[in-house]
């Protein structure tokens, strides 16, 4: 049990740095250097450390207002390309021990493609879709409720991760049942051109 409450943990935490990278960042660093919910192994323990501490607070303020301000928030879609991924790889290495100590490179992997795709998916699509669509009205509201999101997920990946398990196997479950419904809408589409 304990593999996949890490793993459902290291989910939730990786994505969840898809849509912000500090705020998973410094949820497993506060609640790993004043309670006992999460024991980062080393390397990661380097996360309680003060410094870092404050690095991962001004980063993410700055994080924080760049995305709330008009066309500033493309160019931080841009800069967190490269950090959200990395930002995701980082925490799901430190809160998925079990799978860490078996390999390191994997949860390295997984982090970056989970919250890669995250990212992906927010700033190719649906980013650009309410900016079209709004004016540019919808983007700071959105980007308020993307960091409120974060940190529920991420508080939520480390307090009850048995919850972002069954969220993966809701979502899994619609994707198919989405795809399902794509490719037999096809069908009937092609069945009535003939």
């Amino acid at each position: 049990m304990e593999l996949l409450t890490g793993i459902f943990s290291a989910f939730g935490l990786s994505a969840s740095a898809g849509l912000n990278a500090y705020i998973p960042l410094l949820t497993i660093s506060l609640l790993a250097k004043f309670t006992d919910l999460i024991n980062l192994q080393s390397p990661w323990d380097t996360l309680t450390s003060w410094w870092v501490i404050g690095v991962l607070v001004v980063l993410g303020s700055i994080e924080f207002f760049a995305d709330k301000i008009p066309a500033v928030n493309h160019i931080n879609d841009i800069i967190q390309t490269f950090v959200r991924p990395i930002a995701g790889a980082i925490a799901f290495a430190a809160s998925a021990n079990v799978l860490t100590e078996i390999s390191p490179i994997l949860s390295m992997i997984a982090g970056l493609f989970i919250a890669g795709s995250v990212h992906t998916v927010k700033s190719a699509a649906v980013r650009p879709a309410l900016t079209a669509t709004t004016a540019g009205a919808a983007n700071t509201p959105v980007s308020i409720a993307e960091d409120v999101i974060s940190t529920f997920l991420s508080i939520l990946a480390i307090l009850i991760p048995i919850i972002i398990g069954i969220i993966l196997v809701l979502l899994t479950i619609t994707f198919i049942w989405w795809r399902w419904r794509k490719a037999n809408a096809n069908k009937i589409d092609q069945g009535e051109r003939r």
